[in-house]
């Protein structure tokens, strides 16, 4: 039986880059099991959204892995992604329309706290990373 998920990616991903690999595997495979995942990019969390970091991620995982560039995909591709670009300015130094965020701008719905609160309240479990 399908589940809503939310998914608010908040936490400063450098403190515990396991932590954040965990929580991006576990984000891919509620997708990939059919689950219903909207997913909050908000504070330090929107370092999700470059691709420099990424790759970063990636060598964790080993010096050719792609593991996490292909999980991010299927999040990118296939949840619905929410983000604070307040966040995105103080945390990466992009304004809206730079087209610097592995996603392009018009496939994010941008919000803040009320669309946390929003997603939190409409949603049957939520991940905190």
């Amino acid at each position: 039986m399908s589940k809503t998920y939310f998914v608010n990616f908040v936490s400063e991903p450098k403190n515990d880059l396991m932590k954040t690999i965990v929580g991006i595997a576990c984000t891919a495979t509620a997708i990939n099991e059919g689950h219903e995942v909207s997913v909050f990019f908000a504070a330090s969390g929107t370092r999700l959204l470059d691709a420099k970091f990424i790759e970063e991620l990636d060598q964790e995982m080993g010096p050719d892995s792609k593991a996490v560039t292909e999980m991010m995909s299927v999040i990118t591709s296939k949840a619905v992604l929410y983000c604070s670009f307040a966040s995105v300015k103080a945390t990466l130094g992009h304004s809206e329309g730079d087209g610097a965020l592995i996603v392009p701008d018009e496939n994010i719905k941008w919000s803040g706290p009320p669309g946390v609160i929003e997603l939190s309240s409409a949603s049957e479990i939520q991940l905190v990373y």
